[in-house]
């Protein structure tokens, strides 16, 4: 009996556990943040379902680069802020936050992506630009350079959108600070039709400038976890 009643416990405890660490806070709850991955169901989202598992209290990454391959929110959102967790499953993770974006088009273009990625993998050395590294706006604004964390570690990210002003943080350290307009000095497109030469990646990002749109997760290969997504809208 006494056995019985440890094992209880334990899993009380075990479940208590994963609702404390997947749930808003107290604080966050007051400030009007709200849950959209709990670990429990993935009602509140649409898209490549499949290859977003939920396995044990989190979303595992199996889906490949393409515009089939992305997870949005049911909902659309303007001015943001979200916060989730990561954490590198394999070595050169590559993945994105799509924000303000179109469902089944390329985010980095249509809408904006925000850069996840294993950025000091080996595969990377040669070529990578400090566009492309974790937290940047793809294609727009170069995020300061971290070390990309261990492999099974967890890690936490904030994105910030309110308005053209786009902050990212991660693990509390602000990697990125800027201004979507002036980065390209409003020319998303370029005038002439021809190369941009107002975005750093010389490319147009017609939907750079979307007032809103959904939030996806923009699978580029198996190998990332994502947990405790939660967000909260501004009104301005």
């Amino acid at each position: 009996m006494k056995r019985i009643l440890f094992l209880a416990a334990a899993l009380l405890a075990m479940s208590t556990a994963v609702a404390q660490n997947h749930t808003a806070t107290a604080e966050e709850r007051a400030e009007g943040f709200k849950v959209l991955f709990d670990g429990s169901d993935m009602k509140q989202w649409t898209g490549n379902t499949e290859g977003y598992r939920m396995e044990e209290d989190y979303l595992y990454v199996t889906a490949q680069y393409g515009t089939e391959g992305n997870l949005y929110t049911k909902k659309q959102y303007s001015d943001f802020v979200l916060r989730f967790e990561f954490c590198f499953d394999k070595e050169g993770v590559n993945n994105g936050v799509g924000i303000r974006t179109p469902m089944n088009v390329d985010a980095a273009y249509e809408g904006m992506e925000i850069q996840i990625l294993d950025h000091d993998a080996e595969k990377y050395s040669s070529w990578l630009k400090p566009h492309q590294v974790h937290g940047s706006v793809y294609g727009v604004i170069a995020a300061k350079r971290i070390t990309s964390p261990e492999l099974g570690v967890w890690n936490t990210e904030e994105i910030r959108a309110e308005g053209d002003h786009i902050t990212v943080t991660v693990n509390g350290e602000v990697i990125l600070d800027g201004n979507i307009r002036e980065a390209c000095q409003g020319h998303n497109v370029a005038p002439d039709g021809g190369k941009n030469p107002y975005t750093v990646d010389g490319k147009d990002h017609p939907g750079l400038f979307n007032k809103k749109g959904h939030i996806g997760f923009c699978g580029h290969g198996e190998g990332i976890k994502l947990r405790n997504v939660r967000i909260k809208e501004l009104k301005r």
